[in-house]
């Protein structure tokens, strides 16, 4: 499963990386906004959101490039490395599925 991580801290980037990986999921953090944001988000299988560490702006592109692709999109208001694994391991016996 590829996932798309936005916000979270700078520093915690390549562990976020690490715990995907851990959980077997390709995955790509953004915890700031970069130039052509929405085209770099492209079509994961999921979307999560750390809703304490991120933008307004970057949550308006990644509503916008969500419903555009249907891609579900995880909101999660702490951005530890606890609420993360937490996360995958609630999702991983769920399918996501594009409509």
């Amino acid at each position: 499963m590829s996932i798309v991580i936005v916000g979270g801290n700078d520093r915690m980037a390549t562990r976020y990386q690490d715990i995907c990986k851990s959980f077997n999921h390709k995955s790509k953090v953004f915890t700031q906004m970069p130039a052509d944001f929405e085209s770099k988000l492209g079509t994961p299988d999921l979307m999560v959101v750390f809703t304490g560490t991120c933008s307004h702006k970057m949550l308006g592109a990644v509503k916008k490039s969500s419903e555009k692709n249907g891609v579900p999109v995880e909101h999660v208001h702490s951005s530890s490395v606890s609420a993360l694994k937490q996360l995958l391991t609630n999702i991983k016996g769920r399918k996501y599925v594009r409509s």
